[in-house]
């Protein structure tokens, strides 16, 4: 993720991704500032957001975690979900991947936010499947690049079509399977975790 984000900091103004952008586009200040603070946001979030689920984090270390899930929340409630939104503006592919991109910003935001409101009403059980769902839309980003690579490569689909799928792909398919996580109870076990810390 690291290796992905670093490099765009030299601010090269067709660097990677900023390539397939018109000038147009790329010259807009609002474009400018929603990519940085996307990519940056989006890194600290993800950072922030993997060892929430680690067993010896939330035992021997509950300050660290509590401490990590508020730089996770105010990550994507106040940075990386608006300033997604504003890069769904510009999405390459027309109203079906600008749709997709603003669809998956504003469910990660929801859901984000309720896992915020539920803790903060002590409510441990919808708190867990509230993060399981989140953490699973803040793992879009690599699920899109594994299944375009997968689709890319060993089902030979055309580059847009391969787009337009993981747009929607990437982050629907991570919900069905935090929904099916879910269902098998996993969140039960981290709430076993977490119930002591009250």
């Amino acid at each position: 993720m690291a290796s992905n984000t670093l490099p765009y900091f030299d601010f090269v103004p067709r660097k990677g991704f900023l390539g397939t952008k018109t000038f147009a586009v790329t010259s807009k200040l609002i474009f400018r500032i929603g990519f940085y603070l996307h990519i940056s946001s989006a890194l600290v979030v993800w950072l922030a957001g993997i060892p929430q689920f680690w067993p010896t984090l939330i035992l021997k270390y509950p300050k660290w975690h509590r401490n990590l899930g508020k730089i996770y929340v105010f990550g994507i409630l106040a940075l990386a979900a608006p300033s997604g939104l504003i890069l769904a503006r510009f999405a390459n592919g027309g109203l079906s991947a600008q749709v997709g991109f603003a669809l998956q910003c504003l469910v990660w935001w929801f859901l984000t936010f309720k896992a915020f409101m539920f803790i903060r009403e002590g409510n441990i059980s919808e708190h867990v499947r509230y993060m399981i769902r989140s953490l699973a839309v803040t793992f879009a980003a690599f699920s899109l690049r594994t299944e375009s690579y997968i689709m890319y490569q060993y089902f030979g689909t055309k580059p847009i079509e391969t787009y337009l799928t993981v747009v929607w792909l990437s982050w629907v398919g991570n919900f069905f399977l935090a929904e099916i996580l879910i269902l098998t109870k996993i969140d039960r076990y981290f709430v076993k975790l977490i119930n002591p810390l009250k």
